[in-house]
């Protein structure tokens, strides 16, 4: 079962999987209650969170946190 976006944390890594895309993500700050500035860790490219789920959550949407 994916993290609900309230529960993520600052300074904190979790992989996101959104329509067939996987991403490695590091929080570097939130922004708002469901938004967030994240790093990826793959490409180095900053986002907003906003952005990855802009078009909704797939059918293979998962948020975990990496350990």
């Amino acid at each position: 079962m994916p993290l609900a976006l309230d529960n993520l944390r600052v300074g904190r890594a979790y992989r996101l999987v959104n329509y067939g895309e996987e991403r490695t993500l590091k929080v570097l700050e939130k922004i708002s209650a469901t938004n967030f500035r994240v790093k990826d860790l793959d490409t180095l490219e900053l986002y907003e969170l906003e952005e990855l789920l802009r078009w909704g959550k797939g059918r293979d949407y998962d948020l975990d946190e990496l350990i």
